[in-house]
């Protein structure tokens, strides 16, 4: 039994010293060195620790994730997630810097109008490839600092177009979480649902709420309609958002 342990702890030794003198003359390959030696973990740090987690959430939702199941993914222990993140509600803020870090940086060569849209458009992007980010940023009470740098940027470029900051801060407030590229929906998709199941859901309306079945019969059913068959979430964002900034260009 000692014998085994010595030849285990030597095996240890000698590939801990491979290891610091990387970039030195290697063993032969016949060596007890390289038989025991093992591929070297990625250093554990904040960053590798967030983008995990941010992998976690796309793939299997914010729900699932935690601090266990984020360590499973890492291969470590859950206490040594703590050095890089205090707990849960850090590790979130970390996690929509990382989303917030993707929308582009503002156009140059753009005016205001063009360059504020393309921003607001690459934030839907970097939302839409994060599905539960939108909701993440809505639970937050405090923004963290790259929530807090994209808001002081975008208000620079509203100053920038000729904005007064008196209606630079009615455009913040009409705007909303539209400026992270994300609306509340007024209705929900029913794309989804059976035709009949759909007719029978409209036809049930009809004598209460008139309105809003004929609307219902109107959109899901008319494929000739200007976005087909269904409510297109991308095209009501950007029609919401053309209208509020061609408002907002008349009062400047």
């Amino acid at each position: 039994m000692y014998a085994v342990h010595l030849i285990v702890k030597l095996g240890v030794r000698r590939t801990l010293v491979k290891v610091r003198d990387e970039g030195k003359s290697q063993e032969g390959p016949g060596s007890m060195a390289q038989s025991t030696a093992e591929p070297r973990r990625a250093r554990l740090n904040r960053e590798r620790v967030l983008r995990a987690a941010v992998t976690l959430a796309d793939e299997a939702g914010i729900e699932s994730l935690s601090m266990r199941k984020l360590a499973e993914e890492l291969g470590v222990v859950p206490m040594a997630l703590y050095k890089h993140v205090a707990g849960k509600e850090e590790l979130l803020d970390g996690m929509i810097d990382i989303v917030v870090g993707e929308i582009d940086p503002p156009a140059g060569d753009a005016d205001w109008k063009a360059a504020i849209r393309q921003r607001i458009l690459s934030a839907r992007g970097s939302l839409r490839r994060h599905p539960w980010a939108a909701g993440a940023i809505e639970s937050r009470t405090d923004p963290s600092p790259a929530m807090l740098a994209y808001i002081d940027s975008m208000i620079g470029m509203f100053l920038a177009g000729g904005f007064s900051i008196d209606l630079t801060h009615h455009a913040l407030h009409a705007l909303g979480s539209r400026l992270y590229g994300f609306t509340p929906e007024i209705f929900d998709d029913s794309q989804g649902l059976d035709p009949q199941a759909l007719a029978a859901l409209v036809g049930q309306m009809k004598d209460s709420y008139p309105n809003v079945a004929e609307l219902a019969q109107a959109v899901y059913h008319d494929a000739a309609s200007v976005v087909g068959a269904g409510c297109d979430d991308q095209f009501e964002f950007e029609f919401a958002l053309d209208l509020l900034l061609d408002g907002l260009d008349r009062l400047r």
